[in-house]
């Protein structure tokens, strides 16, 4: 009787844990091309939810896209349950930084990334990203990407790659 006690009980704190830990971590796929050489189609991603206060400049990051019409695809990240439409791009200035050049024209008249927002650029420079819709809210990250599920881990932007 004992033993079927601690074997339920075991069993409750892997539930419990499992549940706990996938609300916390979540497995993306990359599809597109925005993150190149640094991410390539078909890898998978192990990203922990955070908010922006979690984030520094060169953080690959995955998060909703602006809800603005663009003229670029957008990229789609498949291994979400919800099959929500993902964006993985790298922290390129957080609120109060100076807009980076390539984002500059997009930002319009603002000089700083104002409270609440970000500037996300891909590692491609053709990736639908702060180039095209400026500052992103900080609302729509999901989180920020640990390594790839392969074990490399990310190269910094100016890091050769192989």
């Amino acid at each position: 009787m004992i033993a079927l006690a601690s074997s339920l009980a075991m069993t409750a704190v892997i539930l419990v844990a499992t549940v706990l830990l996938r609300r916390r971590i979540v497995v993306v796929t990359v599809s597109g091309t925005s993150m190149t050489p640094t991410l390539q189609p078909g890898e998978k991603l192990l990203v922990r939810r955070c908010g922006i206060t979690a984030l520094k400049i060169g953080d690959i990051v995955v998060l909703e896209p602006p809800r603005v019409p663009v003229s670029h695809e957008v990229k789609v990240l498949a291994s979400l349950p919800t099959r929500t439409r993902w964006q993985v791009k790298r922290v390129a200035a957080l609120p109060g930084d100076p807009i980076p050049p390539p984002a500059q024209e997009a930002a319009g008249t603002l000089r700083t990334v104002p409270d609440g927002t970000l500037i996300v650029l891909g590692d491609n420079n053709a990736s639908n990203d702060s180039r095209l819709n400026g500052p992103y809210p900080a609302d729509r990250i999901l989180g920020i990407a640990l390594r790839k599920l392969a074990g490399a881990t990310f190269p910094g932007p100016d890091s050769p790659t192989s």
